[in-house]
């Protein structure tokens, strides 16, 4: 079995097809023998937990990241995302500093996404694994490709979403997206090598904006503090 044998079931139809190219065979056996040479995040069974959280048809949004953290136990398959537990990143960090003075609300005690991804926001990374404590070390190995077509499926489809493109990496993906029938929120990555951009862009606004002209429920985007839950 390999990693793509996992994808969900809900996105099986609209990316079969390219699973079914000769270049997903030598991607597969790329990561499974970097996963035996040692670490490689996230594991196996969350390499596309980001299609798992938010099936094809609930899309709302998709926000797109470059790869996973490649710190052992950080990263869960979600971008920006990080386990319970884990110290919220940095780039997470400032994304939760522009929603306090955008939205006002609290900035949470951790970094997990899940409540996020649940409502409809497809946190997709544009390589899915990478070698522990290398960052971009599984990049133009071909996950561009597959998620290529992640973001090409979701731009067909007849219902509309809103797009985030943080940074001119993401923003290089603008060509996969119809802009009139779609939303396409840019900005400044949040990475604190840009977050002085980043920050006053107000993208959640704009996201729910947005998302309740296309005739859909916005988002909620408080996260719950995990000390909250556990009490």
């Amino acid at each position: 079995m390999t990693d793509t044998d996992l994808l969900p079931e809900s996105w099986r139809g609209v990316l079969g097809e390219e699973l079914a190219k000769p270049y997903v065979k030598e991607l597969t056996g790329f990561v499974a023998e970097e996963r035996e040479k040692g670490a490689v995040y996230p594991p196996r069974e969350e390499v596309f937990a980001a299609l798992e959280a938010t099936p094809y048809e609930r899309v709302k949004v998709l926000v797109l990241g470059q790869d996973p953290y490649h710190g052992a136990g950080q990263g869960h398959g979600l971008c920006f995302s990080v386990r319970p537990g884990v110290r919220t990143p940095p780039s997470l960090r400032n994304i939760y500093k522009e929603m306090k003075e955008e939205l006002g609300h609290p900035v949470p005690d951790n970094g997990y996404l899940m409540p996020w991804a649940e409502q409809g926001v497809l946190l997709l990374n544009a390589v899915l694994t990478v070698r522990e404590g290398e960052a971009n070390s599984h990049k133009g190995k071909g996950w561009e490709k597959v998620t290529d077509a992640v973001i090409r499926a979701v731009a067909e489809r007849p219902d509309p979403a809103v797009f985030v493109l943080w940074g001119a990496y993401a923003q290089k993906k603008l060509p996969l997206i119809d802009e009139e029938r779609h939303v396409v929120v840019k900005g400044a990555h949040p990475s604190p090598l840009s977050a002085k951009k980043f920050f006053g862009s107000r993208p959640f606004t704009q996201i729910n904006a947005a998302i309740e002209a296309q005739g859909h429920e916005p988002i909620d985007w408080r996260i719950p503090d995990l000390a909250a839950r556990q009490g």
